[in-house]
Parts: structure tokens; C-alpha cells; sequence
């Protein structure tokens, strides 16, 4: 899956923590510059593309962006098209959807970029298939990783416990040359770090309170293809932080996942849930999801908080150890960049790897690189849930007010100028770097301004208005 390199330069072991998605196409990664790669996962792994236990957010709506695409098809080719052919949606951005941006609908002009949208589950279970296939990976399921061996200044290796079963024969510790911690947002690495002498990571959080409720529902036939809907949230609105989305994916199904931040939180019951949808700042989801058939119970989560930890920024740091994806920086959910993020995060891994080998005493690198695939998505998701925060003082200053009135300017000219369009949509599928914002042309389009005043109606085509009638009864 990846360029080999000759077996004497490879180490002998390598250990993810973790066989989510960044553990797994770590595990591809790795396959080029180990002799063996085990994977180590608490769960039990479905045997399809089914939810399971340690992925809780796996039952909320997930947007794949252009970014982690390309990162995931060059790890493991043949993705895109097998998950497509599992009835996947390819969606571009723009033309297959239909935003109510805080300053209006947006145009549907433009084929900027393309994003994919499925259900979590077959997602993860397509990488899975692909990415198992390889002999050199050994997957121990149900075994908890419980610590570090080795110092402050090398990991030589992790203590495991299996939980039951077949897997019970490897309970004690696995040697390694390089151990890689994808285990998420509940990561134990602070504590395994303290346990053998390393200085604890600066860590930042931001945090709206953000709650998810999501509910799946089998669409009407003649509707499946609707566009992709988003009702963002509007600071200025008098109940903060409402937001709904309506996701086509497999199965002929739409995903809903609709959320709200500390004050404004969605329900879990049934009827509630659908009373919070007609309660966004505009009805289509309800209207959309009154005409279908519910499939299951609505599934909460609250675990939301953007939180980053500078483990590239220690002064100490161990050979053969390094964390990436949510172990590393997580990120609010709402925004879609966590699973393209920890795609290349991986792939800013296999960089590193190209270019110095798999020397465990080049972790410090590998930790770097880690932090600069994370940074832009930090920097969009915290810049944007800062304006549900109370301000500390810090976005009184004069720096911070200058930049948060151009970055409103520049969202009310990317609605109807196309060159200004063209780079929120590079940014907002982590396509482009966030220096982008500054560039000359941007800059131009932005201080121009929008070119055309706000849609204050979705700007559906006529198919869509008849289709709308037909199935929901209403007229847009």
C-alpha cells in the first residue's frame, strides 16, 4: 500500500493503539517500513458495517472531505471506489448543497470540490477490509492496552490485557521498535507519559457544550437523491448554536444529526427531536423528515469539546513513541474534519518515514508532523466556536477584532464571489492551506464584498421545488 523499502532497513515491530481509522491507516503506513505491525483494539470488530462500542460518534452524521479522500486512496487505493460502490454519495460542494449560511442561502454556483457522505460504519468498515488483507498486520481484539515499557527517553514496548477468548494467550506485553497511540479522545498517554518520567503536554480546550442528536430515516424513493441540507447556526440568533444537517447515504437512507450548543442542547425523544428540527431557522429538514420513515431510536452524544495536546512541543520525548488522531487534537464535530484530519495526519507520517526511515529516534519528527497536518483544522474549528464563548478579554484586543471583522467580511463576499467562493471551499475541505485566506486575490474579493445581496429562500431547482410538493406537501 505504500513504496516498500528493503527488509534491512525495516524495524522488526511496530504496535498501533487503536484499530479505528487513524489506527488502521497508520497500520498501511507502517506496513512499508515494519517487518510485523500489530494492531491492538479493545472491541470486538463487526463483521459489517456495523456500529460498535468504541465508537459512540460513529452513529452521528460524518462528511469525508476532499483532503481525506486523497489522503485515504493513496494509503489504501481502491478505497473511493469500493465504498462508492457500497452506496456512498459523492457530493459537490456548492451544486449538491443546499447551506442557510449565517448570512443566507448560498448559491448553488460552482464545482468547487467533492465530498463523500455515508454512514460511519461502512466507512470504517471498508478500510477495514482493505487495510486487513495485508499479512503483515495481526489485529488483537478485545485487549486493552494498559501502559508504556521503557523510560523518558525510549519506548521499548506496550503492557497489554486481553479480555476473553482466543486472545487471552497475549496478555502481558508486546515488544516494539515503534509504538503509535490512536486509541481517541479517551487516550490514556498523559498518564502512561507521567509513569515513566515525561513532562505533562501543554493541552487546550474549547468547548461549546455542544450536544448531537441523530436519528436515521429510509427516505421516500423519489426523494433519496435530495441534496445534501446544512442549517448552520448563527451567533446572533436569540437560541445560539442551533444546527441541523440531513446527510444522503447508503441504503436509499438519510442520516439527521441535529445539534446545539450549552443552553440549546437537542433532545433525545422521538417527537422532541422532531420539534427541534421545525425549530431551525428554517423548516426544510423538518419538512423532509415528516415524509420519511424513521429507522431506529435518536442517539445523543456530548462529547464535543476541541482539545489539543502539544506533545510536539515537549522538551522531552521519547524514541519510538508517537500519538496521532483524536489522541493527538479533537475537534468539534460539526465542522467534519476529524476523520480527514487523522487521514493525513497519517500521511504526514508516511513523509516522514520517506524520508529519514522508520528510526525510532525520529519520533520527535513524526510528532511534528502530526501537529502541522492537525494545525489548520484547529485554527477553523476554534476560530469559529470562540463566537459562542463569552470573551475572556483576549477578543477585545485589537489584533483578534481585525481579524474576526475580516474573516465575517470574507464569509459574506465567499456566498456570491466566486474568487473568494472558490478558497472557502478549499478551506473548508482542508484542501488548501489557511494562508490561502490572505492572498492577494482573496483579499481583493473580500474587501469587494459580496457581489450580489443574501438568498433569503433556498435556492432549489425546479425538479427539486416539484419533488418538495410532492413528497412534504409544502411549497418553497
Amino acid at each position: 500500500m505504500v513504496n516498500e523499502v528493503a527488509d534491512a532497513a525495516r524495524v522488526r515491530h511496530a504496535v498501533v493503539l487503536g484499530g479505528g481509522l487513524a489506527g488502521l491507516l497508520t497500520a498501511a503506513v507502517l506496513t512499508g517500513y515494519a517487518q510485523r505491525v500489530t494492531v491492538v483494539e479493545r472491541d470486538r470488530m463487526p463483521e459489517g458495517p456495523q456500529p460498535r462500542k468504541g465508537t459512540p460518534q460513529a452513529r452521528h452524521a460524518h462528511i469525508l472531505m476532499t483532503s481525506g479522500v486523497a489522503a485515504i486512496e493513496t494509503l489504501v487505493p481502491g478505497f473511493t471506489r469500493r465504498l462508492l460502490a457500497s452506496g456512498a454519495h459523492q457530493v459537490t460542494v456548492r451544486t449538491g448543497v443546499l447551506t442557510c449560511s449565517a448570512n443566507g442561502w448560498l448559491p448553488r454556483e460552482g464545482d468547487f470540490q467533492q465530498i463523500i457522505t455515508c454512514g460511519r460504519p461502512l466507512l470504517d468498515w471498508t478500510v477495514r477490509e482493505l487495510v486487513l488483507t495485508d499479512d503483515r498486520i495481526t489485529l488483537l481484539e478485545e485487549t486493552d492496552a494498559d501502559g508504556l515499557t521503557g523510560d523518558a527517553r525510549r519506548v521499548t514496548g506496550v503492557r497489554i490485557r486481553a479480555r476473553r477468548g482466543e486472545e487471552a494467550d497475549h496478555t502481558g506485553h508486546l515488544d516494539a521498535d515503534l509504538v503509535v497511540d490512536a486509541t481517541g479522545r479517551g487516550s490514556s498517554a498523559p498518564s502512561w507519559l507521567a509513569a515513566l518520567g515525561v513532562p505533562p503536554a501543554r493541552e487546550e480546550k474549547v468547548d461549546t457544550g455542544l450536544a448531537y442528536s441523530t436519528r436515521i430515516f429510509q427516505a421516500p424513493y423519489e426523494a433519496a437523491g435530495f441534496p445534501l441540507v446544512n442549517v448552520t447556526a448563527d451567533p446572533g440568533d436569540p437560541r445560539p448554536g442551533q444546527a441541523g444537517t440531513l446527510l444522503p447515504i447508503e441504503g436509499g437512507r438519510w442520516i439527521v444529526t441535529l445539534s446545539g450548543i450549552r443552553g440549546s442542547q437537542p433532545p433525545s425523544g422521538e417527537r422532541e427531536f422532531a420539534e427541534y428540527a421545525r425549530g431551525l431557522r428554517h423548516p426544510v429538514i423538518a419538512d423532509l423528515i415528516a415524509a420519511a420513515e424513521p429507522v431506529g431510536p435518536v442517539h445523543q452524544s456530548r462529547s464535543t469539546a476541541n482539545c489539543r495536546r502539544h506533545y510536539d512541543q515537549l522538551p522531552l520525548w521519547p524514541a519510538g513513541f508517537t500519538v496521532l488522531g483524536d489522541a493527538a487534537a479533537a475537534f468539534n464535530p460539526v465542522y467534519g474534519h476529524g476523520m480527514s484530519v487523522a487521514a493525513k495526519e497519517a500521511l504526514a507520517l508516511r513523509s516522514v518515514l520517506e524520508r529519514h526511515g522508520p528510526d525510532p529516534a525520529r519520533s520527535r519528527d513524526f510528532q511534528r508532523a502530526v501537529a502541522g497536518a492537525a494545525r489548520d483544522a484547529w485554527t477553523l474549528a476554534v476560530g469559529q466556536d470562540l463566537r459562542y464563548l463569552p470573551d475572556d478579554g483576549s477578543q477585545r484586543r485589537l489584533p483578534a477584532r481585525l481579524l474576526r471583522r475580516y474573516l465575517a467580511r470574507f464569509a459574506r463576499a465567499s456566498a456570491s464571489r466566486p474568487s473568494v467562493a472558490s478558497v472557502a471551499a478549499d478551506l473548508y475541505t482542508l484542501s488548501a492551506p489557511l494562508s490561502r485566506v490572505t492572498a492577494p486575490r482573496t483579499v481583493l474579493g473580500t474587501l469587494l464584498g459580496p457581489a450580489h445581496p443574501p438568498l433569503t429562500a433556498p435556492p432549489l431547482t425546479d425538479d427539486e421545488r416539484k419533488l418538495l410538493v410532492s413528497v412534504t406537501g409544502v411549497a418553497y
